[in-house]
């Protein structure tokens, strides 16, 4: 395989997305209000986003038609009270909304960061999308543990039930960050308040419900994020991904941890390149994940995107890992601190029953029904002991994904997984810091390595800010991007863009198309044979039709042949040899400006 510079990436505008009916874009309005797409109800055909003062229920058939949009601003003396305390007037003294749950069949639970007074109501959204219905239909409540203060540190939350999990930031400081379970007819539970074993800075990343076996007692609330830790000299402050993960039905214990999480534990994620003299280069700070479920929930894989913290050292990263990895490290050794310098070592110590970090009620503990049953030497231990001591490694211990010295880095990854006529494919998307997605597909090596190819680049938005979220719509074939400017749609395929020949559509090597013997259309794995005209792994055309991977075009004397500048795919090239008389061919120099000569094309891959 060749490595295929980044002049002949496929990178597409808006403009011609739009022309090619693949694309639509969705604003408020001209200025940047930080978009965030929150929640995706497929079954309901609906896509919830919040950003400054609004939240807008869309069609995820196409965002630009039927929105249905919620104005709910901060109040005035809110806004002159954030004002007054010198937080910016822009893009803090607003209400971003930043919890948007399903609550029950008609309602979700919306809260906002209120100007720095969080807030929260119930929203009316009707049984049917068709029925046109989206309003505020409660008095507002305090956001207080439910939603962070700032706008600009991130709330995740998970809704189980009609209790509403959170990792957030609890005060006005920005000082005192919290996992806590609120709007309950239970107790609130919190973790350990200003315990830096539990959490240090964290910056929340997302939240999943994770089944653990087939007792649904025994499913597991995770937590990503990153947080910034002290080394062993209590100086220096690293940042680490971590993963930490609590019993959903947790009240607490009776004597010690009274409604705080006694099933609290977290174990470090590390995504990393050891080098060939055995230094290890870290990406540390995670910015995004994605959860791709399997057929099994053991073999669920979490994509995370990395970027690396370092001053000398900047780049970007996608690792996946193994649930079943995740599990096996919160089922290994717990950390402990030891000897003189406070080393972190493994635990050796017994382990008391049932195990720490155990849900109750579950099959490991059919006898206890309820956090206040644990005996104390439970609950101790886990105040004393909620390190992991083994790390998380990424499947193969390597990255998927590694880009370095590029002048972007990733910043968000969604994952769709596509049968092709040669096997399963993974097909990443990648959002950048630049504006931009790329479209990417890891195909395995010999040498157990991987090899990926960027497919295409995307251009989805007029100016380039950040890309901040992404979905994905398997059902409509459709992803959706989140910024600070707005929100874009685009197909998850456009076929037509590889060109209209079989050898150009067989070198895009894109599983969602095949040449069907008249086009590059979107390949089906249920059609007919003529419709699997493809090879996903090689991209070789000389197994797929009659003529090779090399196309050659002859010009007439005294006349003229167009020579286009760019293949169709970045994963062919475009070579342009002339040919006078019997000379021997000669390379003629690349013109982008599309000029004209008269010459023998070689396209070759």
């Amino acid at each position: 395989s060749v490595e295929v510079p980044p002049e002949f990436w496929v990178c597409w505008s808006p403009l011609y997305l739009q022309a090619s009916q693949s694309f639509e874009h969705y604003s408020v309005a001209d200025e940047a209000m930080d978009y965030r797409i929150l929640h995706m109800d497929e079954d309901q055909d609906r896509m919830y986003v919040g950003c400054k003062d609004h939240v807008l229920s869309m069609d995820i058939n196409n965002i630009t038609h039927g929105t249905l949009k919620l104005f709910w601003p901060a109040s005035t003396a809110k806004i002159d009270e954030c004002q007054m305390a010198g937080k910016d007037p822009t893009h803090g003294c607003g209400n971003f909304i930043r919890v948007v749950q399903p609550y029950n069949r008609t309602h979700l639970f919306m809260c906002g960061s209120g100007a720095y007074s969080p807030v929260c109501v119930y929203i009316n959204r009707g049984r049917r999308p068709e029925e046109q219905v989206f309003l505020i239909d409660s008095k507002t409540e305090s956001g207080k543990g439910r939603c962070s203060f700032n706008p600009r540190v991130n709330t995740v939350s998970v809704m189980l039930n009609q209790e509403l999990f959170s990792g957030m930031y609890i005060d006005f400081m920005g000082t005192d960050a919290a996992i806590f379970r609120s709007l309950t007819r239970r107790n609130a539970v919190r973790t350990d308040q200003h315990n830096s074993k539990w959490l240090s800075e964290p910056i929340f990343i997302d939240a999943h419900l994770i089944p653990d076996g087939s007792d649904p007692n025994d499913s597991k609330l995770y937590f990503f994020f990153r947080e910034r830790l002290t080394d062993n000299s209590g100086n220096t402050k690293n940042i680490h991904t971590m993963v930490a993960r609590v019993c959903p039905n947790d009240i607490g214990g009776q004597r010690s941890l009274v409604n705080k999480w006694t099933t609290f534990l977290k174990a470090r994620m590390v995504c990393s390149v050891l080098e060939e003299d055995g230094t290890e280069t870290h990406f540390d700070e995670l910015g995004d994940m994605f959860l791709l479920e399997t057929d099994h929930p053991k073999g669920l894989l979490v994509f995370g995107v990395f970027t690396s913290t370092s001053s000398v050292f900047k780049g970007s990263a996608v690792c996946v890992y193994n649930m079943a990895d995740i599990l096996t490290v919160f089922n290994g050794p717990f950390a402990h601190r030891d000897g003189p310098n406070f080393q972190w070592v493994a635990f050796q110590g017994r382990i008391p029953y049932p195990r720490p970090g155990t849900c109750p009620g579950g099959a490991f503990t059919p006898d206890i029904q309820t956090t206040k049953e644990f005996p104390d030497e439970v609950v101790t231990f886990v105040r004393n002991h909620p390190v992991m001591f083994n790390p998380i490694y990424p499947v193969g211990r390597r990255p998927l994904v590694v880009r370095t010295n590029a002048d972007y880095r990733y910043t968000s990854v969604a994952v769709d997984q596509v049968t092709a006529a040669d096997g399963n494919y993974q097909v990443l998307f990648l959002g950048t810091d630049k504006g931009t997605v790329q479209k990417v597909i890891v195909l395995p090596s010999n040498d157990s390595l991987h090899e990926d190819l960027i497919l295409e680049e995307l251009e989805v938005f007029k100016v380039s800010p950040p890309v901040t979220s992404l979905r994905i719509s398997s059902k409509k074939q459709q992803l959706y991007i989140s910024s600070e400017f707005g929100l874009s749609q685009v197909s998850l395929h456009r076929c037509q863009a590889y060109g209209s020949a079989c050898a150009d559509c067989c070198l895009a090597r894109d599983p969602y198309c095949a040449w069907d013997g008249l086009s590059c259309s979107r390949f089906y794995p249920t059609g007919k044979r003529r419709s699997r005209r493809q090879d996903i792994m090689h991209g070789n055309p000389l197994t797929q039709f009659t003529g090779g991977n090399i196309k050659i075009f002859y010009g007439v004397k005294n006349n003229t042949t167009f020579l286009e500048c760019f293949p169709k795919s970045p994963q062919a090239s475009v070579r342009w040899l002339i040919q006078r008389d019997n000379d021997r061919r000669k390379e003629v120099s690349h013109h982008a400006d599309g000029s004209k000569t008269r010459a023998l094309v070689k396209r070759r891959n």
